[in-house]
């Protein structure tokens, strides 16, 4: 009797499925070329652990990835999960936005079952492509019940990360994704998933966010601190009509002497701005008090791009400031 574990693959493009002229070349290639029967015929050896079942969402490059692909993705994902049949899913993924995907699934995903998004930093046609044992280990964590109600993880070159503390940080290594200051969750050993530590923050069962009855998010940008900064770009998405500015500031969130104005006139007109760093390691906590008492939303330990989907998840909701910054503390 086959008691393997159910997983259901979702392909989503990236480099894991590029492909290149030549099996040297690491970058000059074409993303989201190659079909997820494909990448899964690399890999008998998967059949070894899980039942897979592979579906194609979109082959792109995730340079690329919208909020309407996001909205399709975490439809799937959700209602996959509540098949009793299914105990896992796995989502192959471009690793230039993999992160963000990772983040707004973890907020909106309403299961406790695992989710693990993976990518490659080679093509598929590489001499010692990483794709197909990062692929292998994708599928062996989502099987484990280890990973159970640990949240949407990220499974890449051995190490387990969550989706909220998981960032690029390399252009090309192949090592790229970690957890600056808090570090990896576990590690895929020899095929095992071994955790060490869980996320304190809410995720996914315990999540308030919802995208029931939505067909969109309030529109959020981020605009980024500055040498000699001014107001202008600030001005011309507050006139764009967005609804909430993450200003990535230097250090511990600082704005720039010349952005400030912009920010303040913004906030008046009823755009929530939120305080983010451009550092990439550290939480961003209460410094100046003008902003304190201008109610500045504090990102926490969140990077710009994370914190763009925590405010516009949270906007979804609300528009008090007092309730979206208890939003970001808890998440």
């Amino acid at each position: 009797m086959n008691t393997l574990p159910n997983i259901k693959i979702l392909a989503m493009g990236g480099t894991i499925a590029g492909s290149a002229a030549d099996d040297t070349d690491m970058t000059g290639y074409q993303a989201g070329v190659l079909s997820i029967e494909l990448l899964l015929a690399a890999i008998p050896q998967i059949k070894q652990y899980a039942n897979v079942d592979g579906q194609q969402v979109c082959d792109i490059d995730s340079c690329d990835m919208t909020e309407e692909i996001w909205f399709q993705l975490a439809a799937k994902v959700n209602t996959l999960l509540l098949d009793e049949a299914i105990d896992g899913v796995v989502i192959t993924h471009g690793t230039d936005t993999l992160e963000e995907t990772a983040y707004f699934l973890n907020l909106v995903v309403t299961s406790e079952k695992p989710v693990v998004l993976v990518g490659a930093m080679r093509p598929a046609t590489a001499m010692s492509a990483d794709g197909p044992i990062n692929l292998l280990n994708a599928v062996r964590l989502a099987a484990s019940k280890e990973a159970f109600g640990k949240g949407v993880l990220v499974a890449m070159n051995d190490e387990i990360h969550g989706a909220r503390d998981v960032t690029k940080t390399n252009t090309v290594n192949v090592s790229t994704f970690k957890a600056w200051d808090l570090g990896a969750l576990g590690y895929m050993n020899n095929g095992k998933a071994n955790f060490y530590r869980m996320t304190t923050r809410k995720h996914t069962k315990k999540s308030e966010f919802s995208l029931a009855g939505l067909t969109n998010l309030p529109q959020v940008e981020i605009v980024y601190a500055h040498a000699n900064q001014n107001r202008c770009i600030i001005d011309a998405i507050a006139r764009a009509g967005v609804k909430g500015i993450i200003y990535a500031g230097m250090g511990n969130g600082g704005i720039h002497m010349n952005a400030e104005p912009g920010l303040i006139d913004a906030a008046k007109e009823g755009i929530v701005v939120a305080r983010s760093s451009r550092c990439g390691n550290g939480c961003v906590v209460a410094s100046n008090h003008k902003w304190e008492e201008l109610q500045f939303i504090k990102a926490d330990s969140l990077n710009p791009q994370k914190a763009r989907i925590l405010l516009a998840l949270a906007l979804t909701k609300t528009k008090d400031v007092i309730e979206i910054q208890r939003m970001f503390d808890e998440y």
